[in-house]
């Protein structure tokens, strides 16, 4: 078997455990969209889109799959490698976003791939990226130690420092520069990364994907039946537009698949279907929306939080 075989059938195989999980939580079933690029353009491949909207649990959730092959290198992959510029390339990858209906769900993005250039004469060099997120509009510190301390035990077994570094990674990435805040209470994030060699670097890919469902679900399940009422979903939707504003001005993985010709269905799967905006809102002192701020947006070391 190939090794971009073995990568393409371990990302298939996560992707549908993922929705299988989900479904189970929700009761409602995702949709599936299968699509294809034909050959001959600057942009080819395939890819399967999964999308649940309008769940008892999730409101709006995708867990897409793409596997795409391209004539050039687009910037957003080149840029901290810029002898690669103009290479052609295959890349590959699961990516989802889940955004509950309940207020008191943290939204979770999580994404594993693979990109390979194929500079003309010389090998293929291949790296890994991905990661996991949590975003919450009501923080609870045993969620986010839960959600931390599950990627931090699936990265141990290949070297105490990944964990720690990429932590920082992901407090450094998800941060909206405009708002001087981060998105959320993060997690981890890696990417151009390929240092223990193929076979090891992508066993830790595997070790980051099959986090997910143990390090997510129990959050979910702990939260979606919690009661909300107006206050909590007003909070929910204004919060979301922060995710919309990083989602289109930083992140990598939406400029790669636009700027590399992608499938916008499939690249803003990731928006979240209700969402709002208020001109220099703040909450006030003391209120549970406050304390958002205040305790959970802001880098903490959540893998060695333990309760009073």
């Amino acid at each position: 078997m190939s090794t971009t075989q073995a990568v393409r059938d371990y990302l298939l195989g996560l992707q549908d455990r993922i929705v299988a999980a989900v479904e189970a939580e929700d009761g409602q079933s995702f949709i599936t969209d299968a699509w294809q690029r034909e050959p001959g353009g600057p942009l080819e491949g395939e890819g399967r889109s999964r999308l649940l909207e309008g769940g008892a649990v999730i409101e709006r959730g995708g867990c897409s799959f793409s596997h795409v092959r391209g004539k050039t290198l687009p910037p957003s992959a080149t840029q901290h490698r810029p002898e690669l510029a103009g290479a052609p390339f295959e890349a590959m990858g699961v990516s989802l976003v889940f955004h509950p209906r309940n207020p008191h769900a943290p939204t979770v993005h999580m994404n594993v791939r693979m990109l390979a250039a194929l500079p003309e004469g010389k090998p293929p060099v291949t790296w890994f990226g991905g990661g996991m997120d949590l975003t919450p509009y009501y923080g609870v510190e045993a969620d986010a130690a839960h959600f931390h301390r599950t990627n931090r035990d699936a990265l141990a077994p290949f070297g105490a420092d990944l964990y720690p570094r990429f932590k920082t990674w992901c407090d450094d990435y998800f941060f909206l520069k405009h708002r001087d805040e981060p998105r959320g209470i993060g997690g981890v994030f890696f990417d151009d990364f390929a240092e223990l060699g193929f076979e090891r670097s992508f066993a830790m890919l595997r070790a980051v994907g099959d986090a997910f469902v143990p390090a997510y679900l129990p959050i979910l399940q702990a939260h979606k039946n919690d009661p909300y009422g107006e206050r909590e979903r007003e909070f929910q939707t204004y919060r979301r537009g922060r995710y919309v504003e990083f989602n289109l001005v930083f992140d990598r993985g939406t400029l790669f698949g636009l700027q590399s010709g992608g499938r916008t269905e499939s690249i803003l799967m990731s928006m979240p279907p209700v969402v709002t905006w208020r001109y220099d809102w703040k909450p006030a002192p003391g209120t549970p929306e406050a304390r958002l701020y205040s305790d959970f947006l802001r880098p903490r070391d959540w893998a060695d939080w333990t309760a009073a």
